[in-house]
């Protein structure tokens, strides 16, 4: 069941923290294994996770289809399991008025995204406003460096444009993640907004970095937002709704 303005949850965010963290020092990147990178290579799941099965996800995807050949989506949230995870509370006080669709999916990189882009009814969405959030699972799952990432970030912004060239892109800066400001996660995701926030154009594409709210003065990320120093607690979307629900109004009106 796709949300619109209804919220999912999930009740892995721990063990997938657990798993990313397992297989990102297992994996050291596409182009040391041989396997297509994930970056810029448009591509459905293909790899079992104990916390969501092929199947689900196939199944997600298909709730995806549905929900847009229903059409009436002004905003659309693309992304990965942070997007997927808004709770229903948060997203309906702050979200629901602006005709929202929900199409995060918990895992999924960049070229999962491209991929479900392709799809002709998600293709045919008219929306105004696309709140894009992807890449923290290239860098934890795919074992990919912040310029590889980059590259994905690039593409997904790069189709959002050719697909609906009337909307808007409220491009996010990936959280942060990892307890401590020295982490190599962390590091990673700081290298990697810096080259993202190169792809403003002040017209189409507007760049936010929301993550600050979620740093500490000593740098540490805090469990009581992040639990498993990655994914949001409640208090954390609300954090994050708070911050970018005006830009998003902003965003609406200038159009």
């Amino acid at each position: 069941m796709n949300m619109t303005c209804r919220a999912l949850t999930r009740s892995a965010l721990l063990l997938l923290a657990v798993c990313a963290a397992q297989i990102v020092h297992a994996d050291d990147g596409a182009a040391r294994t041989g396997k297509p990178a994930c970056a810029t290579n448009p591509a459905p799941r293909a790899v079992e996770y104990p916390w969501m099965s092929i199947t689900r996800w196939r199944e997600m995807f298909a709730d995806q289809v549905a929900r847009a050949r229903q059409g009436n989506v002004d905003v659309m949230f693309l992304g990965d399991s942070i997007t997927e995870m808004w709770t229903k509370s948060v997203w309906d006080e702050n979200f629901c008025q602006f005709k929202p669709a929900n199409f995060g999916i918990g895992g999924d990189n960049t070229g999962n995204v491209l991929w479900r882009l392709q799809d002709p009814a998600i293709a045919s969405l008219k929306p105004k406003l696309v709140v894009l959030l992807i890449g923290v699972n290239n860098i934890n799952l795919c074992g990919e460096k912040p310029e590889e990432v980059f590259s994905g970030i690039q593409a997904v912004v790069a189709k959002l444009r050719e697909l609906y060239p009337s909307a808007r892109i409220l491009l996010n800066a990936v959280l942060p993640e990892g307890e401590q400001p020295d982490s190599p996660g962390r590091r990673s995701v700081v290298a990697l907004d810096k080259m993202v926030a190169t792809l403003e154009d002040g017209k189409t594409v507007f760049f936010r970095d929301y993550g600050p709210r979620f740093v500490g003065a000593d740098g540490k990320l805090s469990a009581e937002l992040q639990p498993d120093f990655l994914h949001l607690s409640e208090k954390g979307y609300r954090i994050w709704a708070a911050a970018m629900r005006p830009d998003i109004e902003q965003l609406l009106k200038d159009r």
